[in-house]
């Protein structure tokens, strides 16, 4: 039978007879024979057409599942649900309501309670320094009175405003829950001292004149120094110096109240009558105060006590003096122990590895890139190893933690557009953070790939050469290698290193193995469908077997010239692929 013109317009009518042609010899023939190959060239490519007809249909049907499947961009949240946390939000919102006073005051959080704190702390201070000096030494008199009513009036205004405007809308805990509703009930019930500091016992100054001792329910106060110095502590960056400062101050108090109590005691003696009462010259203050020093900590030179009166007061001082410095001597070093405890640990995990070192005879260039690693990676991040710090903290404070570092970073990765944003984060729990010295190869060629790298901070450069001196590429912070490593199969040596890549300078980069990303892929079927699709396009694109087909295209090319324009006719029916139908179609009647 001869061929017919193909090039005329009845290509599709005698396209359909040989349709029928072949049905009918298939039904009436007998089997036909084995395969037979005429042209190993075109029989591959007809072969390669077919899988590629394949996989695009894989690939429509993977979007009809999941229309956001090949989306470049993580998939969008669902607006109902956005919504509904909107009304969540509104909701809690309106509980942490006062119905009287507007919003409650969280003191855990709120900046704004605690800078008002220390303006109450500052209050209480005055009143419970000046108060006492007031009792003991001679300073109401009648030029100074009015300074001392206009600075008592100042402390009780601030410790009315905070009673009614703070103290009453401060949120609390009750069996884990945070009370806002009960908020008066809470306050008449545990606000009592905070009632009876501002209560105005200075109305007793018009029946027994201008004395101090009427404002003694102002150191009642004492719980707002407590909160303020628990809460500075919580947002202080370095909460020791604070420490410091409080104990010092515990001293300088402890030694006010003992020049206080020297000056009553030299009253009740009579000042000047003997050596050891004060003498009455100079600032009584400052000569009491002076006293109190060389009395507590004991420095000696000290004049003799005559009476028992005298005697028993100093034997006093002694005793409260050894007692309290031991107190504030042992505080204070814990203090600084607490501060210096991570420098501490530093410097004795340096030496240990130092002792081995020597002890083991490693060269002395292995010994300075250990010093060097230690010195840098503690001035860098302050610790050793992160993960020591962060698995002593929640599982939610950790994601927290590590979206806020790294999450942006990780959704500019072109390997993981697309994937659940849930899995991003379990991601991120899984880095390990690694510090590299310049020089040091972060990965070598051949070596097999169980991980991939995003820089941290610094940089690595992908080398090659004879001796590893041409540099290809410079990649900084932000950017990701060993990407396909996570996706290619041991099978062959196919996750086998491409490129040497070694440290410019230190740098400092995230690591993610693969088999914590396979753990994570279990629960995540539709995420691992998308990594899957775009590593097998990383893997034709940057893979070894991309060149390999290139040539072999080029080839094909040379050997049979280029591909003619496809008619017309067949492209308004269908174009390409319905031409390569046809193609196999006649290959079949061939063969």
């Amino acid at each position: 039978m001869p061929w017919p013109n193909l090039k005329s317009e009845n290509l599709l009518r005698w396209l359909l007879i040989l349709m029928l042609f072949s049905v009918f010899r298939q039904e009436s023939a007998p089997p036909p024979p084995a395969h037979i190959v005429i042209n190993a060239y075109a029989d591959e490519q007809l072969r390669s057409i077919a899988k590629r007809m394949k996989e695009r249909l894989n690939l429509y049907k993977e979007k009809v599942v999941d229309q956001y499947a090949s989306s470049p961009e993580i998939s969008p949240p669902v607006k109902a649900d956005q919504k509904k946390k909107e009304e969540q939000e509104k909701k809690k919102k309106e509980t942490l309501m006062d119905p009287v006073l507007g919003n409650t005051i969280d003191p855990f959080t709120d900046r704004r309670y605690i800078a008002w704190l220390s303006l109450v702390t500052l209050a209480f201070n005055y009143n419970t320094w000046f108060i006492t000096a007031r009792l003991c030494f001679p300073y109401h008199t009648e030029g100074i009175i009015p300074f001392w009513f206009v600075l008592d009036t100042l402390a009780d205004l601030i410790y009315l405003t905070d009673s009614i405007l703070f103290q009453a809308r401060k949120q609390y805990v009750k069996a884990g829950d945070i009370i806002v509703k009960e908020l008066q009930k809470h306050r008449q019930i545990h606000g009592t001292l905070d009632v009876m500091s501002v209560m105005p016992f200075d109305l007793l100054y018009l029946r027994f004149g201008f004395k101090s001792i009427f404002r003694i329910n102002r150191l009642l106060k004492v719980d707002t120094f407590f909160e303020f110095s628990d809460r500075l502590e919580s947002i202080m960056a370095k909460a020791y110096i604070w420490r410091v400062i409080r104990t010092i101050g515990y001293l300088l108090f402890m030694l006010h109240l003992n020049a206080c109590f020297y000056y009553v005691a030299s009253d009740y003696q009579g000042i000047g009558k003997t050596k050891w009462v004060y003498s009455g010259l100079g600032s009584a203050y400052l000569r009491c105060y002076y006293y109190a020093v060389r009395s507590l900590i004991n420095i000696g030179g000290l004049n003799e006590p005559h009476t028992v009166f005298e005697i028993t007061f100093q034997m006093t001082n002694f005793f409260t003096g050894v007692f309290v410095f031991s107190s504030l001597i042992g505080q204070m070093r814990d203090v600084i122990g607490a501060a210096t405890a991570a420098q501490t640990y530093f410097r004795s995990s340096m030496d240990g590895t130092v002792d081995y070192m020597v002890n083991n005879h490693i060269p002395s260039l292995v010994q300075n890139r250990v010093r060097t690693w230690y010195t840098y990676t503690w001035d860098a991040q302050g610790m050793l190893d992160e993960s020591e710090l962060l698995d002593k903290m929640p599982l939610v404070m950790r994601t927290a933690i590590a979206v806020d570092i790294n999450l942006s970073t990780f959704q500019k990765i072109d390997l993981f557009k697309g994937c659940d944003q849930q899995m991003l984060v379990d991601m991120l729990l899984r880095l390990k953070s690694i510090v590299y010295l310049p020089g040091d190869f972060v990965v070598k060629k051949g070596d097999i790939g169980k991980e991939m790298y995003i820089i941290k901070s610094g940089a690595v450069q992908v080398v090659g050469g004879p001796d590893n001196s041409i540099v290809f590429v410079t990649l900084k912070a932000g950017c990701v290698f060993g990407e396909i490593s996570l996706l290619q199969s041991s099978k062959d040596g196919g996750n086998r290193r491409t490129a040497n890549v070694k440290a410019y300078g230190f740098a400092n980069l995230f690591v993610l193995e693969k088999k914590d990303l396979f753990d994570i892929l279990v629960h995540y079927p539709e995420s691992q469908k998308v990594l899957a699709r775009k590593g097998r396009k990383l893997m034709k694109a940057k893979g070894p077997a991309a060149a390999k087909a290139e040539v072999e295209k080029q080839k094909g090319l040379v050997l049979f010239g280029p591909k003619p324009p496809t008619p017309k006719m067949l492209r308004a029916f269908g174009g390409k692929n319905f031409l390569a139908k046809i193609k196999v179609v006649f290959y079949i009647h061939v063969q």
